[in-house]
């Protein structure tokens, strides 16, 4: 079964969500402000997309409002323990499959391609 993980109040995470239903994905959902990520999953999703460029989303208000020390983790705790402290920096949704594939963000088209469906 596909996961997203998300905030329960994201219009794109309801979208991601509203277009998992409308093509029968059976799919869960898991809002990570109310059920926190642990850090070895949030290393492994960055690992999975590429890095920790990939996972934050640095174009957010939350990013923008970090004083500037914060804005450069040296490490992978550093890094966990920022996305623990703000929730919403993690890029949403993040898309989690059966087969360990990571993801993040939504399209329509990008669902269609991912899940192989409404072509």
């Amino acid at each position: 079964m596909t996961t997203l993980y998300g905030l329960d109040k994201c219009d794109t995470c309801r979208k991601a969500r509203n277009w998992l239903t409308r093509f029968e994905v059976p799919h869960g959902f898991v809002d990570y402000r109310a059920h926190p990520v642990p850090p070895a999953t949030l290393k492994a999703w960055a690992a999975s997309l590429g890095g920790w460029e990939k996972l934050v989303n640095k174009a957010s208000t939350t990013w923008r409002q970090l004083p500037e020390g914060r804005k450069s983790p040296g490490s992978d705790p550093e890094w966990t323990l920022l996305l623990r402290e703000h929730p919403a920096l993690v890029k949403r949704p993040v898309v989690v499959t059966d087969d360990g594939q990571v993801s993040v963000g939504f399209s329509d088209s990008g669902f269609k391609q991912r899940f192989g469906v409404g072509k």
